[in-house]
């Protein structure tokens, strides 16, 4: 559809807009860097396929264009991200010959035991994040987001908060994902470019905000953490799965350890990984059940008592699937813990021997 621009709101690489279409204001994301900034009184052009589907994540219009504006996706980079589509624009990849770490990337074989964690939610990168930050303040904790999801990284408010707090470090863009402080073509060079590009300490993978799934074991994006599990150990990194987790949700097939992560850890992953808990859920009979489905992994019980408050006295909107954590803690405590395992083991006091 096409719209006027009536309001404008700016963040960071990304504007929310109110845009009168047919005469009612309605809501709408622009990624400048894909279209240009809009401006109050701008003729748009809108994708609106995710409202006309009552979408949650998604579930807003997009600028497609900016009539009689012309724009282009970057200057620089021989990379195509969004490849053969109307908006595929070029990037300067972290691995490519004009970038100046190409060199490194060319050399660098391995990621010499970066610890990295890999999850299936994006909502589960606050929760890590604070836990890191609780026990390794001085460490750096990189972010690599996959295209399993929401493809800019802009649409995600939670990195750009975190970013502000200094509980985030720099982020990674791979595949057909884009906006990261570094691009990168694929898993492999993402987490080659954390380790000797960014020099840093841990990192975390996890999909941008959304997730396709289909009530199927098989068709999910979720699936994709037991492939980014085996890339970590395949650069002999430590490989750390995040589980989710949730007493909550009323799908049988999400309650205690979501199908997703048991089909990835038990059907993808080709090597033991680090799993860490809240240790409040050592005596759950759900958990311990579906734990011996596990039993090639190394279990982590991490006490988080005394930092699971930090959780309800932080200044971000933590959520997840429309819960928060008073609806759903153990959803995340499990990410609270992961963030506090790797940071054990950065400082190299972890409880359990990795």
């Amino acid at each position: 559809k096409e719209g006027r621009v009536i309001a404008v709101s700016d963040f960071t690489n990304r504007q929310e807009l109110q845009v009168e279409i047919d005469g009612d204001a309605e809501k709408a994301i622009n990624f400048p860097q894909l279209t240009g900034k809009c401006q109050i009184s701008d003729q748009v052009v809108l994708n609106t396929t995710a409202v006309s589907l009552n979408l949650g994540t998604g579930g807003a219009h997009f600028v497609m264009a900016i009539l009689g504006k012309r724009h282009d996706f970057k200057s620089s980079g021989h990379i195509m991200k969004l490849r053969y589509t109307p908006s595929q624009g070029r990037v300067l990849s972290v691995e490519e010959p004009d970038s100046p770490y190409h060199q490194t990337m060319k050399t660098s074989k391995d990621i010499q035991g970066l610890p990295v964690i890999v999850g299936s939610l994006h909502s589960m990168l606050a929760p890590v994040s604070i836990g890191f930050n609780q026990l390794a303040p001085d460490k750096k904790l990189v972010y690599i987001m996959s295209d399993g999801a929401a493809l800019p990284i802009s649409l995600s408010r939670i990195v750009e908060n975190l970013q502000k707090e200094q509980l985030l470090a720099e982020t990674i863009t791979f595949g057909h994902a884009f906006g990261g402080d570094i691009e990168a073509v694929n898993v492999f060079s993402a987490l080659l470019a954390a380790k000797h590009v960014l020099n840093a300490d841990a990192a975390v993978i996890l999909m941008g905000p959304g997730v396709v799934g289909t009530s199927t074991p098989w068709g999910t994006t979720a699936l994709e953490q037991g492939v980014y599990l085996n890339a970590v150990h395949a650069l002999l990194g430590v490989p750390i799965g995040l589980l989710r987790i949730s007493f909550a949700d009323t799908r049988p097939r999400h309650l205690g350890i979501s199908h997703h992560s048991l089909t990835s850890l038990t059907k993808i992953v080709t090597t033991s990984c680090h799993l860490p808990l809240p240790i409040d859920l050592a005596q759950n009979d759900k958990i311990n059940s579906q734990l011996q489905l596990l039993d090639t992994h190394h279990i982590h019980w991490v006490d988080t008592h005394g930092y699971d408050s930090l959780l309800e006295t932080t200044k971000l909107d933590i959520g997840s699937m429309g819960r928060g954590v008073k609806e759903d803690p153990y959803f995340f405590l499990s990410a609270l813990s992961a963030g506090l395992l790797i940071a054990q083991i950065v400082n190299s006091v972890a409880t359990h021997q990795v």
